[in-house]
């Protein structure tokens, strides 16, 4: 049970962490105003359909690309959308790094 006392006691420290709860507020802040929902909701949904054809191998659509850019450039020009993304990055930052630590310690049964 020790193991689960852990992960538990882990998932605690990342909801009380700075990078959690910044993003959590932004992500609250951006997505109460209907128009940026929207437009980062379709920048979300379109960013994962090129990374699931990117993962899968498969050549990425000029038009959606192009599409991606042209939200994001768009979205940039908002100071909030852009706190939110930086915010964003830091929270994805933070989850990899702990995963990376914990694949690390389990790597050697995993090849």
């Amino acid at each position: 049970m020790y193991v689960y006392d852990q992960a538990n006691e882990l998932a605690k420290s990342l909801k009380e962490s700075k990078e959690y709860l910044e993003y959590k507020k932004a992500k609250e802040e951006v997505k109460s105003v209907p128009e940026l929902k929207e437009k980062i909701d379709e920048f979300e949904k379109i960013r994962y359909e090129t990374q699931v054809l990117a993962l899968q191998g498969e050549e990425q659509s000029e038009e959606k690309m192009k599409k991606l850019q042209e939200l994001y450039q768009i979205l940039m020009q908002n100071p909030k959308v852009k706190d939110y993304f930086d915010i964003e990055v830091r929270f994805n930052v933070m989850l990899a790094d702990v995963n990376k630590i914990i694949g690390e310690a389990v790597k050697d049964v995993l090849q």
